[in-house]
């Protein structure tokens, strides 16, 4: 289940319409005001569902929007992208698992999200006077069971290996 499908939405059961102006401005058809990025981003936290369209052509500008909210956040102080990620996800367009990887990013989030009241406790119990010194070992699980999950899912695209045990030989280690 998208986690976008689960957001609030106006009274009539439609998401909100922001129009997205050329002067990159934002207005909030909702509230009929002009909003920021930051506000915007307090909507996704709020689970408010919305969607961003370019003012003159109706255009969906909600990924790009959505995209720019995460380059200015990681332009700021703290960022969540590791770097090596960052370069992971960019080598993977114009390639065969492209189509793969939204959904399977989609479930890892998902999974992430379920668990996050678990990490908070995990999280809680990490103090040198609980004696519980290892919060990320419980992490490590977790990352565990989603790298299994993802061989799961990438066997699923390769017959051979889910049907034969087979798997793919043309490796970049082998040329």
């Amino acid at each position: 289940m998208s986690t976008q499908s689960q957001g609030r939405k106006t009274p009539n059961g439609e998401p909100i319409i922001i129009k997205k102006y050329t002067n990159r401005r934002l207005y909030n058809t909702d509230t009929s005001c002009y909003i920021t990025l930051d506000e915007l981003a307090q909507m996704v936290k709020k689970q408010i569902l919305f969607v961003v369209q370019d003012a003159k052509t109706a255009e969906d500008m909600t990924r790009q929007t959505l995209v720019q909210i995460i380059f200015e956040k990681e332009s700021k102080k703290f960022s969540m992208m590791p770097e090596p990620f960052l370069r992971q996800i960019i080598s993977y367009y114009d390639h065969k698992m492209q189509e793969v990887l939204p959904s399977y990013l989609e479930a890892m989030m998902e999974s992430f999200s379920q668990n996050q009241e678990r990490i908070h406790e995990y999280m809680g119990k990490a103090s040198p006077t609980t004696g519980f010194t290892k919060p990320f070992s419980q992490f490590e699980e977790l990352g565990k069971q989603n790298m299994e999950m993802m061989q799961k899912a990438f066997t699923m695209f390769n017959p051979f290996e889910s049907m034969f045990g087979v798997k793919n030989t043309d490796s970049k280690k082998d040329k």
